[in-house]
């Protein structure tokens, strides 16, 4: 009966997109809405469904939402398949185990609360007195917000990811700067690693906006899309480039995960980040760390990833890779003159142009 809590997430995502402005189901729960009437919907069937449902009508008939509107006339539930391409049957009383702890008071809400945790399906409810719509996925309820209200958090969220995309791009320059120096600290590296993690939690809170608006929030997707393009791979490069190589998580999958379960208030402390890269306990945080060449490496234009991979294993760190000449890098396997010459200028003009941006 319980489940786990990521698969309630998961679970409700989907249920939110197939609900979401634009699709079938919505336009049917809005009818329902506008008719003055209520509706208990559950999206699947299967045995302890049927186990706990009793009477009402055998359908199976396509799915519509003026097929939805006018069953929800009649008492009782719905039961349309997971797809949403069926309305199986309808004017079904459930019973699910009143044994199932529920919060909710009224009869249709608590019985949607019950069947949800029960079955392991979704349910909808739809309030007749309340004029709310609320999906019940595991042990998550989830009321659905009219769009405007959603579109205006989302636009303030929005705002927010501009200035902290700002921000990232500032101290990303900055690191890389220092990178061609050779002077960076640990700070540097766990402050950026702090800005990619800040902008990504702010996008997924946007995106679960973007899913929730449906057809509504498609201009919004634009904009979130063009603000975080290539934020995911820098999380990775900046991973790959300070790892040690003695840390327990040798898959930078696993420490962006770890990452992502730092609270707000660790995630703010610099000292904390950088234990979680494994650069020290926090004492250290003005220690020298080089990098090995990867963030750098992928600004090099057309440049496979398994060269960049060979080239770093080769040389070891950027320092190394910057002074390299176009016969030390056509040393390295699968790298012959011509890309040994596209590397090594378009190490040149990245460094010179980072510097440049730096110090004019």
């Amino acid at each position: 009966m319980g489940t786990d809590r990521t698969d309630d997430t998961l679970r409700l995502r989907e249920t939110l997109a197939s609900i979401a402005p634009g699709t079938p189901l919505r336009d049917g729960l809005e009818r329902i809405l506008r008719g003055r009437t209520g509706a208990l919907i559950v999206i699947g069937r299967d045995r302890t469904v049927d186990a706990i449902s009793t009477g009402g009508f055998e359908l199976d008939v396509p799915f519509t939402a003026t097929g939805l509107r006018e069953l929800a006339k009649m008492d009782g539930a719905i039961i349309v398949d997971r797809d949403l391409n069926r309305i199986i049957r309808a004017a079904v009383h459930l019973m699910p185990d009143h044994t199932i702890p529920s919060e909710e008071t009224g009869t249709r809400h608590r019985t949607a609360d019950r069947v949800a945790k029960q079955t392991g399906f979704p349910v909808i409810s739809v309030s007749q007195s309340m004029q709310i719509i609320a999906a019940y996925v595991g042990a998550t309820r989830h009321v659905l917000e009219d769009s405007g209200q959603i579109l205006s958090r989302a636009n303030q969220a929005l705002a927010t990811l501009e200035r902290y995309k700002l921000r990232l791009d500032e101290v990303s320059s900055t690191l890389s700067a220092l990178e061609i120096e050779d002077l960076v600290t640990v700070r540097d590296v766990a402050v950026v690693a702090q800005r990619l993690e800040m902008v990504t939690r702010i996008a997924r809170e946007i995106e679960d906006y973007v899913l929730e608006l449906g057809t509504d929030g498609r201009l919004l997707s634009l904009q979130l899309e063009e603000l975080i393009t290539g934020v995911d791979s820098e999380r990775e490069l900046v991973v790959r480039d300070y790892l040690p190589d003695a840390h327990p998580l040798d898959n930078p999958a696993d420490l962006l995960a770890t990452m992502a379960s730092l609270s707000p208030t660790e995630l703010v402390d610099p000292a904390a980040v950088a234990r979680v890269l494994g650069l020290g306990n926090g004492e250290h945080l003005d220690g020298a760390v080089a990098p090995r060449g990867y963030r750098l490496l992928a600004k090099v234009p057309r440049l496979p990833g398994s060269v960049v991979d060979r080239l770093v294993d080769h040389f070891g760190t950027l320092q190394k890779l910057l002074s390299a000449g176009v016969d030390d890098l056509q040393a390295v396997d699968g790298v012959g003159e011509l890309r040994a010459r596209s590397v090594r200028e378009g190490l040149s003009r990245l460094a010179e142009s980072t510097i440049l941006e730096r110090y004019v």
